[in-house]
């Protein structure tokens, strides 16, 4: 039997094809695939700005579906309904013994290392694969770029009380601002386009927010008392952003780039020296992290609704990609019903 999947073939190219439904190995499920999240990977790879990955490739890795098959022992059955971590990671580096699977030596991120869920059926290692308990499809889609952000957080060790400065509220700061906030930090968002910071308002709840623009240092700098922020992120994926955030970091702060981009960044060592900077990178998430997204979710404590901007059908994407990909169409997360 053959199945429905979405190849990126080269940059700016993608074709509907069709190819036989996996075959899952012993230790493997096999996932029907109800729902795909769009994330700005996916978009970077339509663009070719994707460091890690080789053409062609299938997309997709935020991912939510139904089990077909399970490996005997396993704690999941047919019909149980999932998400998955999409980062497949070894267990034995370096990395991975210090429980960083995230950043493992040898990781298989679906949908960029390998192919991903942009299909109807989809094989993964079942220790990758957890239960919705309870969660809707939709929302069990959206783990992970929230678990994203939450890793974010975790790693800039965000207490009650501090200034966080968010540069940069697609979907990935949206998650961050978000978690951030639920930490109990002072947030305060930085973006240029301002339906950007009026979704923070009004789905977040962030009333400090400060349009880019020729005197948002100084409104930042109004917004902290003069001092900064003791923890600023960078979601923005933009070279001079990233540098120009160095900035607003205060004295004895840290700052996290959470964003990846092909280039060098630089930045005044003797600014980074005298306020002795903690410079962070944040890659990915772990299972904790979706754990406690998850617990968020069924919490009520992350408005997924008003996250879930846009929806389309896996044969009705290929078209509606191009639109999406314009800041102008107001996407924080758009989903693929499959």
């Amino acid at each position: 039997m053959e199945m429905k999947r979405i190849l990126c073939e080269t940059p700016g190219s993608l074709r509907m094809t069709h190819a036989p439904i996996p075959v899952a190995s012993a230790d493997e499920v096999l996932l029907r695939v109800r729902r795909i999240g769009l994330c700005g990977t996916d978009m970077h790879i339509f663009r070719g700005t994707q460091p890690f990955l080789q053409y062609p490739r299938v997309m997709g890795h935020e991912l939510s579906g139904e089990i077909v098959t399970a490996p005997a022992g396993s704690d999941l059955a047919p019909g149980d309904q999932v998400y998955v971590m999409p980062y497949l990671s070894c267990g034995k580096c370096v990395a991975c013994r210090q429980g960083k699977t995230n950043c493992c030596t040898n990781i298989q991120v679906l949908g960029v290392h390998r192919d991903g869920g942009m299909a109807e059926y989809l094989s993964v290692p079942a220790q990758f694969v957890f239960k919705t308990d309870g969660i809707s499809l939709d929302d069990a889609a959206m783990l992970e770029f929230l678990a994203i952000g939450c890793h974010a957080v975790r790693r800039g060790a965000v207490r009650p009380g501090q200034k966080v400065l968010v540069v940069g509220v697609g979907p990935i700061g949206v998650a961050v601002a978000l978690f951030a906030q639920l930490k109990g930090g002072q947030v305060t968002v930085l973006d240029g386009r301002e339906e950007r910071l009026d979704f923070c308002r009004d789905a977040l709840g962030i009333e400090r927010t400060v349009a880019v623009g020729e005197t948002d240092k100084r409104q930042l700098s109004d917004l902290s008392g003069g001092e900064f922020f003791d923890v600023v992120f960078d979601a923005t994926g933009n070279v001079k952003a990233m540098e120009k955030g160095f900035e607003y970091v205060a004295h004895g702060g840290s700052y996290v780039l959470v964003s990846i981009v092909l280039d060098r960044i630089s930045f005044a060592d003797p600014e980074f020296h005298k306020r002795e900077t903690s410079l962070l990178g944040s890659r990915n998430a772990t299972a904790d992290d979706f754990r406690e997204v998850l617990a968020a979710v069924k919490a009520g404590l992350v408005p997924m609704r008003l996250m879930n901007t846009h929806r389309t059908t896996l044969d009705g994407f290929i078209d509606v990609l191009p639109q999406w990909m314009d800041p102008a169409s107001g996407v924080i997360k758009a989903i693929i019903e499959v």
